[in-house]
């Protein structure tokens, strides 16, 4: 097990994203660990794309955390219920993020699946940002934390990285109001079977 460092999560958004593949994101909750290795996730690269919340340099109250450097929890909501987790990217002052858009829940050891009346099927638990942070139980709370030093949310990198193989690219979901053009653009990835 090795925590996901600054360096990491510095670099572009669109390498940032392809790179969280196969990543798990640890989030403790009292003596239990939730483990969700990372098979989802979407590129928002800049205040020139139509779709982030950053477009033509935009800063908010709410879009702040995007203008940290890499490595900083940006959350909020959608449809005023539905937490988004994104993690900012790239250096301070230039806002760049990548939103984790679906997990797969690992059984470790030490850890314990909050199932939320899943019934049973536990890869459905986190396959939506919506339903991933509603796992994890993530709020506003995390707003701005740096998960290269919390104590109760990181990365890390276990096992075997994701095969460049399985790595698949298509358009970002639920940004038609950006545009034919921004909305085609392939910078959402994922694991090949685990879309």
């Amino acid at each position: 097990m090795k925590r996901l460092s600054k360096a990491f999560f510095r670099k572009p958004s669109l390498a940032v994203a392809k790179a969280l593949l196969g990543k798990q994101i640890v989030r403790k909750i009292g003596n239990h660990l939730l483990v969700g290795k990372i098979v989802e996730t979407e590129a928002y690269p800049g205040p020139y794309d139509r779709a982030s919340h950053a477009f033509g340099g935009k800063v908010t109250p709410r879009n702040e955390a995007e203008y940290r450097e890499g490595g900083h929890i940006y959350i909020y909501l959608v449809y005023g219920m539905y937490w988004q987790l994104n993690i900012s990217t790239g250096t301070a002052g230039y806002p760049e993020c990548v939103l984790i858009r679906a997990l797969e829940p690992v059984v470790t050891n030490n850890s314990q699946l909050i199932t939320h009346n899943s019934k049973g099927k536990i890869k459905n638990l986190a396959n939506g940002p919506g339903k991933l942070c509603r796992w994890l139980n993530l709020d506003q709370s995390f707003y701005g934390e740096d998960v290269t030093i919390s104590k109760r949310i990181w990365f890390e990198s276990r096992g075997k990285p994701i095969s460049a193989k399985v790595i698949k690219k298509g358009p970002r979901i639920g940004i038609d109001y950006a545009g034919h053009r921004w909305a085609k653009k392939p910078w959402r990835f994922f694991v090949y079977k685990n879309e």
